[in-house]
């Protein structure tokens, strides 16, 4: 009874704090990370399996993420080596760049060997939280122990080889959740940890559900000591919702909200949508693996952030009259195409993730400096980190902007992408700002050249201190065969027939270099195609497209 109390006024406290919100003084900045003076001379690396299944080798993974987590607290001592086919797809070629450019000698163990891993590291550890293999989310709420009470996370049946490494149970949730639902499980969880754990990061571990979980961003938060769940935004879930709300009213102004909406419960429009309407910064990966070392690797000393600028900031350029074809890239470079043939064969421009310059500063030294001649690289998405602009309430949109801008400078990035499904996405409702939202971004980012809007193609339209805001024209589909995208494209061209047209192309992650370049190749009417910043200048010269904003009639659906 005395718990079912509490509960209640912990909601009612929250919804109070809802409403007073607005009225409290906000932080400068989110939580940052001191990164090691050098990278290490040695450390450890260990290979992890292809087999992603609570009834496979989830439980050793479990266990190695979170003692990785342990292990690489005030310092990077243990890399695990993800599979080839990882989504986040250079987690191999980072090794070979952490060894090559940052003097790294990695010394590698067996694939999936815990026993060779807790020998070197069990000391870290205080002993170990016991989660139930019958009761999925009893491992995400393992993640939350592990990283409070300094444990590691095992299954029953590798917890006799933890105690032969001298670590014995702490906490054993066996049974501790059998018949209750996600609701129940996690307020046990946030009325047992809660308190202890970071108001600066705090990770959804979503993503894949069912028998399947990637849960890579995990070490990152037992190493921070963050609260973790898989609580559903979908307002059908009403319970999960209200708990939900509570946390993330809890966090501090501009703190992280680390991982990846559930696919089993809700949207990803729902999700960021909420996360955006209490101030908080999102960075959408939950299978991100390894932060916990990476972020505490500095960049190389010889080494400063320089973008493919092919004009100047105050340049002027003169459009012909033609067709301009602009193609970006977005959703991280690190889980697209950029290992994959045809990089560099055409002017291409791609989204970074700013957030990671403390995050992960070698991955993102390794892109600027792998670049082509015909690479250039755009900030995104909406500002620092994956948020919807509409979603954010006014008071705070200055202070997460203060962040955006701060870290362009610090990547020499001169144009802004924005995104939001707060209201729909490329199917239904819609994607385009109001125009007094597009006035606070140019008042917020008067260093850009030029802003870009939508996932896939949306309608607002801007030219300010010749500093034009585009919107997409089209979006590139994974499964869009080449004939059909050129069939598009040319049909596009068609229906704008006054020239010069600048046809800005959102090209989906997964789709190659090469198959844009060989749609781009058929098209009958000769088009020229230009980096982002060129594309923006010569848009600034004639404004052959239309002034529009969102208004208050257009349609919008808010289960995006």
């Amino acid at each position: 009874m005395l718990c079912a109390l509490n509960r209640l006024l912990s909601r009612q406290l929250a919804l109070v704090g809802v409403l007073t919100f607005a009225c409290a003084p906000l932080l400068p900045a989110q939580a940052k990370l001191t990164p090691a003076p050098r990278a290490p001379a040695t450390a450890t690396l260990l290979p992890l399996s292809e087999n992603w299944r609570l009834d496979g080798d989830v439980p050793v993974h479990a266990l190695l993420i979170s003692l990785q987590g342990l292990a690489n607290r005030g310092g990077p001592r243990l890399y695990l080596e993800y599979p080839a086919n990882w989504q986040w797809e250079i987690v191999h070629p980072l090794v070979g760049f952490l060894e090559r450019r940052h003097g790294v000698q990695f010394d590698r163990l067996g694939l999936n060997d815990a026993d060779a891993a807790l020998a070197r590291f069990a000391g870290r550890a205080k002993g170990c939280v016991v989660w139930d293999k019958a009761v999925r989310s009893s491992l995400i709420v393992a993640f939350t122990i592990a990283g409070v009470e300094d444990l590691v996370v095992v299954s029953e049946d590798l917890l006799p080889l933890a105690e032969q490494h001298g670590l014995k149970p702490v906490v054993d949730l066996r049974s501790q959740f059998t018949g209750q639902n996600d609701e129940s499980i996690y307020q046990w969880a946030y009325d047992h940890y809660f308190e202890r754990c970071s108001r600066d990061y705090y990770v959804v571990l979503g993503g894949h559900a069912g028998a399947e979980m990637q849960p890579g961003i995990a070490d990152f938060g037992v190493q921070q000591r963050a609260f973790f769940t898989d609580l559903s935004s979908n307002p059908q879930h009403p319970g999960e919702l209200a708990l939900l709300k509570l946390i993330l009213s809890r966090q501090n102004p501009q703190s992280i909200v680390l991982g990846w909406h559930s696919y089993a419960k809700d949207t990803e429009g729902q999700h960021t949508t909420l996360v955006g309407n209490y101030g908080l910064i999102m960075e959408g990966l939950h299978n991100l693996p390894n932060v916990s070392f990476t972020s505490q690797i500095p960049l190389t000393a010889d080494f400063k952030f320089t973008n493919n600028h092919s004009v100047g900031r105050d340049s002027k350029l003169t459009a012909e009259n033609k067709v301009y074809v602009c193609a970006v890239a977005t959703d991280s470079m690190g889980i697209g195409v950029w290992t994959k043939p045809g990089r560099g064969r055409i002017p291409y421009t791609w989204q970074v993730l700013m957030n990671w310059a403390w995050m992960n500063p070698p991955a993102l030294q390794y892109f600027y400096e792998d670049k082509t001649p015909n690479d250039y690289f755009i900030g995104g998405l909406s500002g620092p980190g994956y948020m919807y602009p509409k979603a954010i309430p006014a008071e705070q949109f200055p202070a997460l902007m203060a962040i955006g801008r701060r870290l362009m400078e610090q990547l020499d990035l001169r144009a802004l992408e924005i995104m939001d499904y707060s209201e729909g996405n490329r199917h239904v409702g819609n994607t385009d700002l109001p125009e007094e939202l597009v006035t606070r971004y140019y008042h917020e980012f008067p260093d850009v050249i030029g802003f870009i809007n939508g996932y896939g193609s949306a309608r607002t339209f801007d030219l300010r201190d010749s500093r034009p805001f585009l919107s997409y024209d089209y979006y590139l589909d994974v499964n869009r065969p080449v004939d059909d995208a050129a069939a598009d494209l040319e049909e596009l061209i068609q229906l704008n027939p006054q020239r010069p047209y600048f046809l800005l192309l959102h090209v989906r992650e997964s789709n190659t270099v090469e198959k844009v370049a060989t749609i781009l190749d058929r098209i009958t009417e000769p088009v020229e195609v230009v980096p982002l910043d060129v594309f923006l200048k010569l848009a600034a010269d004639k404004k052959t497209y239309r002034t529009n904003f969102q208004q208050p009639s257009d349609p919008v659906d808010r289960n995006p």
